[in-house]
């Protein structure tokens, strides 16, 4: 369990010297994850897998192209050569990535990884004062920016002291932007800079419920670590696998699942700017791809379309995370497509999944078991560890966990040499784990604990709801009670007959107290680039 640091490639050491003090560290149990001293993932990624004969095998897929890790690999060096040699970027420096979906967003973020950089992977969706806001913190100087997605950057960068350097690279397949034309004037052959294991390679940024944002620490070593553990362990990956999905790359869920896990072993990504459920469909159904990383509600589309004649047969695994996975949807999917659908939790401050179901051991309305590495419990404020049933914090630790870079939540999120993950879930006699709630979703109405979640599964598995989110609605006689924002199905109306019938299905469905004394019809629900519910936006919309 020892924290002592190895070998530094960084010449620039802000990274290292913004990590948390080593006695806020949680405990890190790296048995099975034995790397040498040094290590740089990019290299990992591309020409390591050339080296082992898969040079000819599809890397990624997206934008209208094909490209096979050879031609990865040569990419990356080229882009890597221009950062250095162009642009002057020194082993240590924070690069920003800004970009949707594509192949070129990866292949930027390889060759940054190559060039010894620390790389900070951003989404289109962010303006320029969230952007400054990650900027100041990381004090970047460089921003690899996809040319269609300037102007909120370039605006950013006008008022920055520190980032200076804005770069264009073009997103689609035409190599037409100012780093596409110098990185093709260089050399397929990089060294690439001899990085430590220990050596902070990925900053990945998670917001907070006060709004400022936290930058969580990732090594070389963890972003191999959750391909070796979770992708290897549960998934099973090999390299006639085909990645589909949703989340952002700017997200760990989505570095990891639509780019770290199938390029580990050979396998396929496609990328897709815009993941909707049609868009998902048709890749699945053209690429016969067979490992699908998205949230619950996409799945609920997803299911619609199947009802339309869509083939995903091709698809051997479904994982669904980034929020619970209601019962009804788990229920339907496996009805449907005769595969488990493999519920997981992960987070940004862990990097990626956890704790999971396994083929052969899913269940609905369950998240399964810790992955290799990892254990779990769930403990009271005290840290004292519960009773099988009783719901509680979920306490883990692992091969990763949180680092916070310069940031005093560190003490929040880590005691006792154990993760804090914000969610509470109880454990039953078998020892797997079941999510209750966020623990900011736990509705107190008139002393009794209501998870949202469970509320809202039993409203979805009414044929008239087509969507829903739960939040606690502050009542003079009861403190809070529960009230259900639901989006119909296209043939059902809103009327507090309706409202009434909902009401009475969830009393019937789960223990009649939970049911939600006030139903809100809404046409749509907030919700994040990831299709995650925005369920703080629900409750803002109630205290104002």
């Amino acid at each position: 369990m020892s924290h002592v640091l190895g070998p530094t490639a960084h010449s620039d050491t802000f990274a290292r010297d913004n990590l948390p003090p080593v006695e806020t560290w949680p405990e890190f149990n790296l048995d099975q994850f034995q790397y040498p001293e040094y290590l740089n993932a990019g290299v990992e990624l591309t020409d390591r897998l050339v080296e082992q004969g898969f040079g000819d095998n599809t890397a990624l897929i997206g934008n209208g192209r094909q490209r096979t890790y050879k031609e990865l690999s040569d990419w990356t060096n080229r882009i890597a050569h221009a950062l250095v040699e162009d642009y002057g970027v020194k082993p240590g420096n924070r690069i920003m990535i800004r970009s949707a979906n594509n192949p070129a967003m990866v292949a930027c973020w390889l060759a940054a990884t190559k060039a010894g950089a620390v790389v900070v992977n951003t989404m289109p969706m962010l303006r320029a004062g969230e952007l400054a806001q990650i900027v100041d913190k990381a004090e970047i100087e460089f921003a690899l920016c996809d040319t269609r997605l300037m102007d909120e950057l370039v605006a950013c960068a006008k008022d920055s002291k520190f980032l200076t350097k804005v770069i264009g690279f073009d997103g689609t397949a035409n190599h037409d932007a100012e780093l596409d034309r110098i990185a093709l004037t260089k050399s397929v052959k990089f060294d690439a800079v001899k990085t430590g294991r220990d050596d902070v390679a990925l900053l990945g940024f998670t917001s907070g419920t006060t709004g400022q944002p936290k930058a969580t620490m990732h090594f070389h070593r963890d972003l191999l670590i959750i391909a070796d553990g979770y992708a290897k362990e549960v998934l099973n990956v090999t390299p006639d696998d085909v990645f589909v999905g949703s989340p952002p790359l700017a997200f760990t869920f989505g570095l990891g699942g639509l780019a770290v896990f199938p390029l580990r072993f050979g396998a396929t990504a496609t990328l897709l700017e815009k993941a909707s459920p049609p868009n998902m469909i048709e890749i699945i159904e053209t690429y016969k791809a067979t490992v699908c990383f998205t949230a619950p509600t996409a799945y609920r589309a997803m299911l619609a379309a199947m009802d339309d004649g869509a083939d995903l047969s091709s698809l051997r695994a479904a994982v669904s995370a980034g929020e619970t996975l209601p019962a009804p949807v788990y229920n339907a999917w496996m009805e449907k497509t005769g595969k488990p659908m493999l519920d997981g939790i992960g987070a940004t401050e862990m990097l990626h999944i956890f704790i999971s179901n396994r083929f052969g051991d899913s269940h609905p309305a369950c998240t399964g078991r810790p992955v290799t590495g990892y254990e779990a419990k769930i403990v009271d404020d005290e840290m004292n560890e519960l009773p099988v049933g009783t719901v509680g914090k979920l306490a883990v630790r692992g091969p990763t966990g949180c680092r916070y870079m310069a940031d005093d939540r560190q003490f929040g999120y880590v005691r006792d040499g154990w993760n804090l993950t914000g969610d509470a879930f109880f454990v039953d006699n078998e020892g797997y784990f079941h999510f209750a709630a966020r623990s900011d979703d736990m509705i107190v109405s008139s002393g009794y604990n209501i998870a949202g979640p469970e509320v809202e599964a039993a409203l979805l598995s009414h044929p008239d709801v087509a969507e829903c989110a739960v939040v606690a609605s502050a009542d003079a006689e009861r403190g809070y009670i529960v009230q259900a924002h639901v989006v119909l199905a296209t043939n059902a109306n809103p009327s507090p007959e309706m409202a009434k019938l909902l009401q009475d299905h969830v009393k019937a469905t789960i223990a009649p107290y939970k049911y939600p004394r006030s139903v809100i019809f809404v046409d749509g629900l907030p919700k994040t680039a990831t299709g995650k519910i925005q369920r703080f936006r629900l409750k803002q919309e109630n205290s104002a």
